[in-house]
């Protein structure tokens, strides 16, 4: 099984290196949260990096429900989804302005013993405030006149919940993007909806079934993300009439210059999402590998539509040093991809790295690690020994350079070829 996976759940997860399991980049996160766990100790404290745009950053959430559709994971139910989005606005946050990292439910949830967030990340359960740590978004801000500007999708990694990519996210919208985050419910460790219900992954009761068929199941987690995926991009054209929307951020949603980044199966989501629906213009795809397992996740490779047909519009792949990653050559899918796609590509991969560099484990777990929170054995395993300042500053830079190359038609020429700025990133032809 590869080093993307750990125990539980994680064992669906890393049958196909789909999810976001082992760690995610971690290289500040989390304001200051003084408290104790249950059993007296000093939690643990960390905070996320500061966003290098010139814009402040404003975000809201918000409750979706498509009335057409049937819950995968929780038949007669209708799915639901919590989004939230991420925009430049006129007035820095400070202090206790700043929006949660995490709703306090799902921060208290996150990590605990048995859950998604604690096989995927490795925390000592109890130890890590993540209801604490704070973003640099002030909440319902009024968006910043100058609209309307190009939208960003952002899922993260199988099990982990949509604000795993916060660093990334805020540093996007302080460089002028709408950036719009989802979590897959059910899937995600939990989902924290209005009115207190916290909805939890039924991951870690699906693995002790008898004779589960791990593909099918990840198949199936796939196409509930393309599915809700499209489901947002559907909803976003009618935000103009939504009353719930902070002053000016519905005039700010330019959706005919929509992208789409996503790590580990958020990685696979949107360039299938891509595939899938034109309205995706450009697709990063952080570690995520394109192929499925067979029935008991070790065996077969099985490659989905994307990587058979190719793609005609910009993708970027990012891998990393992990035993089941690096370029595309060594990984089939990937590889069937690059060799049947006509749109623009590119392939880079960052050395010293693993699974979780290029998430918020990157900048958070290092921080917690200082502090005992996490054994050094599991923070090497999930980001490897990439300096963490440069992991998140490579992650950032390649991300916007794709991004403003073909939604803003920009070019700053970082993905021609190798960079003497970024010689950890190697640049494969």
């Amino acid at each position: 099984m590869g080093g993307r996976g750990r125990a539980a759940a994680a064992v669906l997860l890393a049958a196909t290196a789909v999810l976001g399991v082992v760690g995610a980049p971690g290289a500040v996160a989390a304001a200051p949260a003084p408290g104790a766990d249950g059993g007296g100790e000093r939690q643990a404290r960390a905070w996320l990096p500061e966003p290098t745009g010139p814009y402040p950053i404003g975000t809201t959430t918000l409750h979706l429900t498509d009335t057409g559709r049937e819950d995968p994971w929780k038949p007669g139910q209708r799915r639901e989804l919590m989004i939230s989005l991420w925009y430049p606005t006129a007035r820095p946050a400070t202090g206790a302005d700043r929006a949660r990292y995490m709703d306090p439910a799902a921060g208290e949830h996150f990590g605990t013993e048995g859950s998604i967030g604690q096989a995927n990340h490795g925390a000592t359960p109890g130890r890590t405030d993540w209801a604490g740590i704070r973003t640099h978004a002030r909440p319902d801000a009024p968006a910043l006149p100058g609209g309307p500007r190009p939208v960003v999708l952002y899922s993260a990694g199988l099990g982990d919940p949509r604000t795993w990519g916060t660093g990334l996210v805020e540093d996007l919208a302080s460089r002028g993007y709408v950036v719009v985050t989802l979590d897959h419910t059910y899937e995600a460790s939990e989902v924290a909806f209005p009115g207190g219900e916290l909805a939890t992954s039924v991951f870690p009761a699906l693995v002790g079934q008898p004779g589960l068929d791990i593909g099918a199941v990840l198949r199936e987690s796939m196409r509930t993300r393309v599915d809700d995926t499209r489901f947002v991009l559907d909803e976003l054209g009618g935000l103009r009439l939504d009353p719930r929307l902070p002053a000016g951020l519905a005039a700010s949603l330019d959706l005919d210059r929509i992208g789409m980044v996503g790590h580990s199966a958020g990685g696979f989501t949107a360039l299938q999402t891509m595939h899938d629906d034109p309205r995706i213009a450009a697709g990063v795809n952080l570690d995520g590998q394109l192929h499925f397992p067979g029935p008991d996740g070790h065996t077969g490779v099985y490659l989905p539509s994307v990587a058979q047909d190719g793609l005609d519009r910009p993708f970027l792949l990012m891998g990393t040093r992990n035993e089941d990653s690096g370029d595309h050559h060594r990984q089939p899918g990937w590889d069937a991809l690059w060799q049947h796609s006509t749109g623009w590509h590119a392939d880079v991969t960052l050395n010293g790295s693993r699974h979780g560099s290029y998430t918020d484990a990157q900048s958070l777990l290092p921080q917690l690690a200082r502090q005992g929170a996490i054994t050094p054995e599991r923070l090497s395993a999930d980001v490897g020994d990439v300096r963490p300042d440069r992991a998140v500053l490579a992650t950032r830079s390649y991300v916007a350079s794709f991004l403003d190359r073909w939604l803003r038609g920009h070019d700053d020429h970082l993905l021609d070829g190798p960079s003497a700025r970024f010689p950890e990133m190697e640049y494969t032809r």
